[in-house]
């Protein structure tokens, strides 16, 4: 049995041509180049190939060149073998080469062979398919010596490509590892500070809220027993309707909170509950997508707005809230089927600081808000990218 080590590929950052410089990409080019320059020439030299054998020589080459791209291209993806099968197949134009009277190029492609195989397959490959080549070696060279000292410097130059490789990868890998640690430590230090954040508004802002409406539901109920009149009745009005702010002021206090912590519910039930509490239509269409805590906020609070808007300045109208999920973005559209009755300045000329706050959260995600009259109403579109 193998351990690992002999088996696993090289990682893929090593199979890369990830942080290798261009002087370093440029040298090996010229190489190439050279060694394929001297294969043809040898060829030619040998008087091996003329008459109709003439075109062998470049055709081959072009041939082993197409075989080394997709050599490079499925060791990458670590299909081992399609890789064996092309390297054989150069192998194969080596041994038609020598056969044909022509040794030198035979060598070099072999050559080429080995140290290919030993710099990005696993290395019992590896090792295996330089074994092979050593039978060729001992073919062109007649030689004791010969054989043995032209696969040991196979041998080593594919495996110190092969570390060469892996120590740049290694290096890529950790810069990877410390960019995440950073991102995670960053994000840990957000989170800490949004919880203070958090903490902070609901030490004073909402037990600040929750003592008046506890002040108010005493103050409402005391008007209750007192004399009946049209000052009671204007007094008790405007004691309701404080405590109904204060009680929406409390739920938004405690929305952002959540939204601060992470904590948000999903962004259709909170346009469900405005929509019903509004009188208004809500429907959400698309594959329903994870958005982030500011997207998710500014859906709502778009929302919210536009419903406040056409309650103020289209009363009676009919209100339609539109949520629909694409693949980069989530858009929401208010509309609104417009009033009889005059318009306010806000729903004739589309101004206001209402939408002017809409339009700045929405561009600081990123997105657009568009707003303005559409036939007979007034239409809200928002995007947001995810």
């Amino acid at each position: 049995m193998f351990s690992s080590r002999w088996t696993a590929w090289p990682t893929r950052e090593a199979l890369s041509r990830l942080g290798v410089p261009r002087v370093r990409i440029a040298i090996d080019i010229a190489l190439l180049v050279a060694l394929s320059g001297w294969a043809v020439y040898s060829a030619y030299d040998s008087n091996a190939f003329h008459g109709r054998r003439v075109v062998l020589p470049p055709l081959g080459l072009l041939c082993c060149a197409a075989a080394v791209f997709g050599y490079h291209r499925m060791t990458l993806a670590n299909r081992l073998l399609p890789s064996l099968g092309l390297l054989v197949g150069i192998s194969a134009c080596g041994a038609g080469a020598y056969a044909a009277g022509a040794p030198i190029p035979a060598t070099v492609l072999w050559i080429c062979v080995s140290v290919m195989a030993m710099e990005r397959l696993p290395l019992v490959f590896g090792l295996g398919a330089a074994a092979l080549m050593f039978v060729g070696f001992a073919l062109t060279d007649d030689s004791e010596m010969g054989p043995l000292i032209t696969a040991a410097a196979v041998l080593l130059g594919g495996y110190s490509l092969r570390l060469d490789g892996q120590a740049r990868g290694a290096g890529f890998r950790l810069l990877a590892q410390e960019r995440a640690a950073r991102e995670a430590e960053a994000s840990s230090a957000a989170l800490a500070e949004r919880a203070r954040i958090a903490r902070e508004i609901h030490d004073v802002l909402a037990h600040s809220l929750s003592a008046q409406l506890v002040h108010l539901e005493a103050a409402r109920l005391q008007i209750e027993r007192g004399p009946e009149g049209p000052f009671r009745e204007q007094i008790l009005g405007r004691v309701v309707a404080a405590r109904l702010m204060a009680r929406e002021g409390l739920a938004e206090t405690r929305q952002a909170l959540s939204a601060l912590r992470g904590e948000m519910a999903p962004v259709e039930d909170c346009l469900r509950e405005l929509a019903l509490a509004g009188g208004a239509e809500a429907e959400v269409t698309g594959e329903r997508r994870q958005l982030t805590a500011e997207a998710s906020q500014a859906v709502r609070r778009v929302a919210q707005e536009a419903l406040t808007n056409a309650r103020k300045h289209a009363p009676g109208a009919k209100v339609r809230l539109l949520l629909t999920y694409a693949e980069a973005e989530v858009a929401l559209e208010v509309r609104d089927s417009g009033t009889t009755s005059q318009a306010g300045e806000l729903g004739t000329s589309g101004s206001g600081y209402g939408l002017l706050g809409m339009r700045e959260r929405a561009e600081l995600l990123g997105g657009s808000l568009e707003a303005g009259p559409d036939g007979k109403g007034f239409v809200v579109r928002l995007r947001v990218p995810i």
